[in-house]
């Protein structure tokens, strides 16, 4: 009798049906490998959230078949939750040079060994397990990108991670279009190809289509320049500084992450800067405006930004001035629109010329178009395809991509994150959910905070809060003093003093019906007074405040 293969397991974790946390867990017999380990920003009803990244419970559970992580790239979505996982397992890490440089600031940041790091230089193959992996370089809008061909008992998977097709990448290392349509015609299992641009037509352009627009822009100008972009965009920092040196300027950085990645990307070779071009913040003072170019964090409009900073004058060392040229040399992130608006107008008013994407050529995306998902398809020939790296538009528009190639409806899957899929060499299907979801992190608590806090917090920012605080004798139940009331973003006390007379009435009679009932149980009172206090208060104000009472015993 034949003897029966194992199933192979596909778990997303994160980055289906959103944008960023991405993270896969494949699994085969006792063996585990993850691909990414990525976070995400906080949504606008996750009030006072810093970031937030993937539910690892079942990595925890089976820490003990993890053979390693594996990493596509060194962009925050990818590498950003790898501390936090540290924290919790002890898991030996493989990356491209850059994307491990990068990952090694974080970790110390975070105080954390960076022994289990380990470099695979693209085009190279590892052996995790019975695992094989090999890292494919691509292009994308950081250098040593890499998709990933990885070899089981079953077949090959090959994740595309992020990419684009560009010919003329700015570093000259092109994407191994060569080694993608070989494996291709050795045979794919499954492809996990990413969705981000997947609604866009044609293809995305060539990163050196933004050195032209810059060069003409560095070329014209006579005042200083700010340009703030994605601090992980090397190539576009790289074409920064080739215009700035093209055009006389000194080259200089403001914001942590901006400093980070410029000093690892100068110190591992990807990032040329001529001799003398590049200046410390704290020396911009020694030059003229025409002379300079400011690099910044800030592209987003984020709140503690660089940039933002500067807009609203709470920056220590940059103040705008009128004639300050600012470029924006990013897209807004989905929900960040509002944000990048009004940090626009706030340089507008501060007299700066702002130039930004709706009015000149100065980004390109790093992610591949219809036009460059077909050629993927067509080269990787899967058998099964599972579209990743995007919200249920894109994967459903991704999935429609492939059918319209000529892919079997029943070939191609749409999974969302916690789902178990399993596999063998003739058919895929869902067979089971595991703890999937959003882990918070507010400062320096991981997970502490979640939905019962988050609405909380909710509750307090739209309607205020009102404390009641009422002293009893220990022995008699009766009050001795209060009810005081302090109230918060509910009222303002001093110019509504009848509205807080009336509610001390209210809980005064709302205690006299208790004690004449004979009713002494706190958790009882402190109920009773709310939900009078809520129905009067409601009443009056048609608002509901968040109201806590404090029974004290004397």
């Amino acid at each position: 009798m034949a003897r029966k293969t194992s199933k192979l397991k596909i778990i997303p974790l994160g980055g289906l049906q959103e944008i960023g946390k991405n993270m896969t867990v494949i699994e085969y017999k006792d063996e585990i490998i993850i691909i990414d380990c990525g976070l995400s920003f906080p949504e606008d009803e996750m009030l006072g959230i810093d970031i937030v990244i993937p539910d690892i419970t079942y990595l925890i559970k089976n820490r003990e078949k993890i053979k390693g992580l594996v990493l596509t790239h060194g962009h925050e979505d990818h590498i950003g939750a790898i501390p936090y996982v540290l924290k919790k397992l002890d898991i030996p890490i493989y990356g491209a040079n850059l994307a491990i440089g990068l990952l090694e600031i974080k970790l110390k940041e975070h105080r954390i060994s960076t022994n289990s790091l380990n470099v695979v230089n693209p085009g190279s193959k590892i052996k995790l397990g019975n695992f094989e992996v090999e890292f494919v370089r691509v292009t994308h809008s950081i250098p040593d990108a890499c998709a990933l061909a990885i070899t089981t008992a079953v077949g090959t998977i090959f994740h595309t991670g992020d990419f684009k097709v560009d010919y003329t990448p700015i570093d000259g290392q092109v994407m191994d279009l060569h080694r993608i349509a070989e494996l291709g015609s050795k045979g794919v299992l499954l492809m996990m190809g990413e969705s981000t641009n997947v609604e866009r037509p044609g293809y995305t352009l060539s990163e050196s289509n933004v050195g032209h627009t810059l060069d003409e822009i560095f070329s014209e100008a006579t005042s200083r320049i700010l340009i703030a972009t994605f601090a992980s965009n090397v190539h576009r920092l790289q074409q920064i500084i080739n215009a700035a040196y093209k055009n006389g300027r000194k080259v200089t950085t403001s914001g942590r992450s901006m400093v980070n990645v410029v000093n690892v990307a100068r110190n591992l070779g990807y990032l040329n800067i001529p001799e003398n071009t590049f200046i410390e913040l704290k020396d911009i003072n020694k030059y003229q405006d025409h002379e300079l170019v400011i690099m910044t964090t800030g592209s987003q409009g984020e709140p503690l930004s660089a940039l933002t900073r500067m807009a609203s004058q709470e920056h220590r060392q940059i103040e705008i001035k009128k004639g300050d040229l600012v470029i924006f040399s990013a897209h807004p992130i989905p929900g960040n629109e509002k944000l990048v608006s009004r940090v626009i107008n706030q340089l507008f008013e501060r007299g700066a010329n702002v130039i930004y994407e709706s009015i000149s050529d100065i980004h390109v995306s790093g992610h591949a178009c219809q036009e460059e998902l077909k050629l993927m398809h067509r080269l990787v020939k899967p058998k099964f395809f599972i579209p990743v790296h995007g919200e249920y538009r894109h994967l459903k528009q991704h999935m429609e991509l492939a059918k319209k190639l000529g892919m079997p409806e029943e070939n191609v899957f749409m999974l969302s994150n916690g789902c178990v899929f399993e596999l063998d060499k003739d058919q895929g299907k869902i067979v089971s959910k595991i703890p999937s979801g959003n882990i918070l992190v507010d400062g320096l608590g991981v997970g502490d905070v979640g939905n019962i806090v988050l609405r909380d917090r909710k509750h307090l920012s739209e309607d205020g809060l009102m404390v009641v605080v009422v002293s009893m004798s220990k022995d008699t139940g009766r009050v001795v003093s209060g009810p005081d009331i302090i109230s918060r973003g509910f009222v303002y006390v001093r110019e509504s003093e009848d509205l807080m007379d009336g509610a001390r009435e209210v809980i005064k009679k709302s205690l006299e019906t208790c004690e004449n009932k004979n009713m002494r149980e706190w958790s009882y009172l402190k109920n009773t007074i709310k939900d009078e206090l809520r129905n009067y208060l409601y009443e009056k104000t048609k608002r509901n405040p968040m109201i806590l009472p404090i029974i004290m015993e004397v």
